[in-house]
């Protein structure tokens, strides 16, 4: 796939067009649920108090963040709901939305520690970021995950 140019918007919940949300759940439905076969409920009532952090080619989502304040998932702000489009992986993005999600959690929240709760399997991704290990191994939907924290 030749490297698309993406069009990047961060928006508080309460500035998201019905057709944005629309898209942020499919593409969560379409990795967590489907890709991922998790059995979960994601309309858990944190949408609401985050920012969105987008990446567009066009009107297609291809990958997206919460950026979750201090007090809602953690004690610290987080990134959560990171994903990419399978169609749109290998080409950089997902490294560029951790890289603007992290620039984004200072933006709006100040420089801070940025607890995550990482799939164990992308333990080395978030590493090359920063962040470290910050807890014992637990499931969460039946994958394995672990704490990390970005001091």
């Amino acid at each position: 796939m030749k490297t698309p140019t993406l069009n990047w918007t961060y928006k508080h919940f309460d500035q998201l067009t019905t057709r944005e949300l629309y898209a942020i759940l499919s593409l969560r439905s379409e990795v967590f649920v489907m890709e991922q076969q998790c059995n979960y409920q994601d309309l858990d009532g944190k949408d609401l108090k985050c920012h969105h952090l987008m990446a567009w080619d066009d009107d297609k989502l291809v990958a997206y963040t919460r950026i979750v304040p201090a007090g809602v998932s953690f004690v610290e702000a987080s990134i959560g709901r990171v994903l990419t489009n399978a169609s749109y992986r290998r080409i950089g993005a997902g490294v560029t939305l951790l890289q603007k999600s992290i620039e984004k959690v200072y933006e709006t929240h100040g420089r801070q520690p940025i607890r995550i709760g990482a799939q164990l399997y992308l333990k080395k991704f978030y590493e090359s970021f920063g962040f470290v290990k910050d807890s014992d191994e637990y499931l969460e939907d039946d994958i394995p995950h672990i704490e990390m924290i970005l001091a």
